[in-house]
C-alpha cells in the first residue's frame, strides 16, 4: 500500500483529514504522527482502526523526526500539520510557537530531503501571512505584512517549503488557508468558545453571560471538511514551491457568529467585553481570493457557514452531555 505521514495528527485538522483519507483512499495507510502527551480526544473513535499507525514524534527534535523516517518511510505524501496555531497564545508564546512552527518545519523537510525526498509535502500556511493590507480580496503575489508571532512563523515555513524545492527539488505545496472552522475545533478558538459558552448556559452550568473579544472583524470562512479536502487536491494538482489561497471567498463578521450561536438557545444572553481575549494588533477583515486554487483544482466549498455553526454547536451539545 501507498504510505502518507500526517504530523499534527491528533490536532483538529488532522483528525478531519485522517476521516477523509479513510473514507475515499483505501489505497493509502495512515502513519499517524503525535506527541507523547498528545490529547487523544479528536481521535479517539479513529485509534482502532488498522489502516492507521500512531507513532511518535517531537518535531522540534531533528532525531525524533529522522527516526520515524527511517522506521516507517519512505513516504507517498506527507501533510505537515504540526503548529502552535493559537494566534493570540503566539504573542504570550512567542519562543515556543517560532520552535515548533519553523525549527518543526525545518526538520520535517530536513528528514524528507534525506530519506523520503519523492514525497509531495504538503506545508500548512495561513491567511494570518498577509497581515495588514489596502487591497481586497487577498491574492497570493500580495507582499506579506505578519502581525503576530505566529504569522510571522508561517511566513517562514512557507519560505523554507520554497527554498527546498528551489535547493533541493522537493515537492513542496505551499497552502494558505484563510479560517477554518467545525466540529472539535479547540475550545480557544472565536467559533468554539462561543458554541461552548451558550450551550453551558443551556446546560446551566454558568451564568447567562457571553465574553467575548473583538465583535467587529470580518472573517472568510470554510468548513474543515472542505478544507481537508482541498490539501488533498492540491497534492494532486498543485504547482511544487508556489502559495495557493483556500477560502470561500465570503466575509462573515464575528458578532454574526455570536448572534448565530445565541439564536440556537431560547435564553436571554448577556455580552461583557473580556480584555484576555482582546489581541494586541487585529486585522480588521480577511477576505480571500481563491481564483488560482479554483482554476487549478475545480475545487470550491460545499459547506455552508450555517451548517458549519450549527455542526460547531451539536458537537459541544454531545460534548457537555
Amino acid at each position: 500500500m501507498k504510505k502518507i505521514l500526517i504530523t499534527g495528527a491528533t490536532g483538529f485538522v488532522g483528525s478531519h483529514l485522517i476521516e477523509f483519507i479513510l473514507k475515499n483512499h483505501e489505497e493509502y495507510e495512515i502513519f499517524a504522527a503525535k506527541r507523547r502527551r498528545s490529547d487523544m480526544d479528536n481521535v479517539a473513535h479513529l485509534m482502532n482502526n488498522d489502516k492507521v499507525h500512531w507513532i511518535n514524534i517531537n518535531i522540534d527534535d531533528y532525531n525524533s523526526v529522522e527516526t520515524a523516517f527511517l522506521e516507517n518511510g519512505p513516504f507517498d505524501k506527507i501533510f505537515h500539520l504540526a503548529a502552535q496555531s493559537f494566534v493570540v497564545f503566539s504573542w504570550n508564546a512567542p519562543t515556543e510557537t517560532i520552535n515548533s512552527n519553523i525549527t518543526g518545519t525545518l526538520n520535517v523537510l530536513e528528514a524528507t530531503r534525506k530519506h523520503s525526498k519523492d514525497s509531495i509535502i504538503q506545508l500548512a500556511g495561513s491567511s494570518e501571512e498577509y497581515g495588514y493590507q489596502e487591497k481586497f480580496p487577498l491574492t497570493e503575489d500580495l507582499f506579506l505584512r505578519p502581525l503576530s508571532p505566529y504569522a510571522v512563523s508561517k511566513v517562514a515555513t512557507e519560505n523554507l517549503g520554497y527554498q527546498y524545492y528551489k535547493s533541493y527539488g522537493l515537492k513542496t505545496i505551499l497552502t494558505r488557508a484563510f479560517n477554518h472552522e467545525g466540529p472539535r475545533r479547540g475550545e480557544v478558538f472565536v467559533t468554539s468558545t462561543f458554541a461552548k459558552q451558550v450551550v453551558e448556559i443551556e446546560k446551566g452550568l454558568k451564568p447567562p453571560v457571553i465574553y467575548h473579544g473583538n465583535l467587529d472583524s470580518y472573517r472568510d470562512y470554510t468548513d474543515v471538511r472542505d478544507v481537508v479536502r482541498a490539501y488533498w487536491i492540491a497534492t494532486e494538482k498543485c504547482n511544487y514551491g508556489e502559495p495557493y489561497n483556500i477560502c470561500s471567498e465570503n466575509l462573515t463578521k464575528i458578532e454574526d457568529v455570536l448572534n448565530k450561536f445565541i439564536s440556537m438557545s431560547s435564553i436571554k444572553i448577556e455580552r461583557k467585553i473580556d480584555p484576555e481575549r482582546m489581541r494586541p494588533s487585529d486585522l480588521v477583515k480577511l477576505k480571500g481570493d481563491c481564483s488560482k486554487f479554483r482554476e487549478k483544482t475545480n475545487w470550491k466549498p460545499v459547506i455552508s457557514v450555517d451548517q458549519m455553526l450549527e455542526d460547531i454547536f451539536k458537537y459541544w451539545q454531545d460534548k457537555l452531555n
